[in-house]
């Protein structure tokens, strides 16, 4: 079931169940990939369980686009999947990680158990925000789950990855943020001066790979 709304003048939000969730993430990514093929639409935001979808006035108006949404024909099938899969190096070094024993110490968990829980598993790209090339990305196992800072950073380095809630993510550029960092990535998630400029988009699927300070070094000095 979805509701759809106007949403300023040339846009309108499709909503889904409010929560996050795996199954509603591969909704909304059937909606989107149907909707990208709608010539009177200019572009979309998609997020965790809604899509905003901005339309050219000229060709159609919001009751002709909000018809054409609720006609579609939308299935999922889980156990199918083209996603793309990106492998992650992260070094959780505790030079790389300045949060990693403050947090190890309010989740109850050594950081080697921290390091394997969190390169165990594939996650999902669920949407980017809020940071040009910021991903979101889930869920956590349950034991990970953290509260965010108190105060967050003024300063957070590029390429520093974080947990926050029952989410986990990559800052792709130096910015403030309240995020728990555990790791930093050699690579660079975000290049404005490229033709692709993000190297990771909703959809995807992330894998993190856990490499030593030698090998940060190596690839950070060859640009990968």
């Amino acid at each position: 079931m979805i509701g759809i709304k106007l949403y300023g003048n040339n846009a309108l939000l499709i909503n889904f169940e409010q929560k996050i969730d795996a199954e509603i993430h591969e909704i909304v990514k059937a909606y989107y990939d149907k909707i990208s093929g709608f010539g009177e639409v200019i572009y979309q935001i998609p997020a965790y369980c809604s899509i905003t979808v901005v339309f050219d006035k000229v060709i159609t108006d919001f009751e002709n686009l909000k018809s054409k949404i609720e006609k579609l024909k939308i299935t999922t099938d889980k156990t199918k999947s083209d996603a793309k899969v990106i492998e992650i190096p992260v070094c959780y070094d505790s030079e790389y990680a300045p949060d990693m024993e403050s947090l190890s110490k309010e989740i109850k968990l050594s950081p080697e158990k921290i390091i394997s829980m969190h390169t165990s598993g594939t996650y999902d790209v669920y949407m980017m925000g809020f940071l040009p090339g910021f991903p979101y990305l889930g869920q956590l196992p349950e034991e990970l789950e953290c509260k965010r800072k108190a105060t967050p950073r003024k300063q957070v380095a590029a390429g520093s990855v974080a947990i926050a809630g029952k989410q986990t993510g990559i800052y792709p550029t130096d910015a403030p943020g309240g995020w728990q960092l555990i790791g930093q990535t050699p690579l660079k998630i975000f290049n404005p001066l490229s033709d692709d400029a993000f190297l990771i988009k909703m959809g995807d699927k992330v894998k993190f790979k856990s490499i030593s300070a030698e090998t940060f070094k190596t690839l950070q000095k060859n640009g990968k």
